[in-house]
């Protein structure tokens, strides 16, 4: 496995300095259920607290950014009414796609928070300067994140993580 070690709650002054953060969308903004309507439209469901969270985040300078391996209109119609510009949708290898923003930010990856709930997020938990999941998300996420939250993915575990980034940053 890794040497990292999950803190159950970890204080602000153990979080690393935090340039940006990077959340993953299904399971972790959304509850991860896929809704169809009659007629075949998807929809998901999103927590306007998570969006206000990374709002609040992304007004101390913290650049924001969105990942998922799936490439949806319900996701993108919220990243559009967020103004979320650092969205990927369809990404099959998160890491290296964070790789090149590390780089095109001029940031290291410890200065980078990353939030997923599932396998394809586990190499950038395991590569980033501070991890979280929500409490729902698969147990060898569980096991490498630094951060587990209290709340499940799409029910506020993203604004509790930016919650912590806050303090660290004494904004919050």
């Amino acid at each position: 496995m890794t040497d990292k070690k999950k803190a159950a709650q970890p204080s602000a002054t153990r979080i690393p300095k935090i340039r940006a953060l990077v959340v993953d969308v299904d399971g972790t903004l959304t509850d991860g259920g896929m809704y169809y309507g009659a007629q075949g439209i998807e929809l998901k469901k999103f927590d306007t607290r998570d969006a206000k969270g990374m709002q609040l985040l992304e007004s101390t300078g913290v650049l924001i950014c969105v990942m998922t391996g799936e490439d949806d209109a319900p996701t993108r119609a919220r990243m559009e009414k967020l103004s979320i510009q650092s969205y990927y949708p369809g990404v099959t290898n998160k890491l290296q796609v964070l790789e090149g923003l590390v780089k095109e930010w001029d940031i290291e990856m410890s200065e980078v928070a990353f939030v997923g709930d599932d396998v394809n997020d586990l190499a950038s938990i395991l590569a980033v300067g501070f991890s979280a999941c929500p409490n729902d998300a698969l147990p060898q996420i569980v096991a490498n994140a630094d951060y587990v939250c209290t709340r499940c993915g799409g029910h506020g575990a993203v604004r509790e993580v930016c919650e912590l980034l806050l303090k660290r940053s004494g904004a919050g």
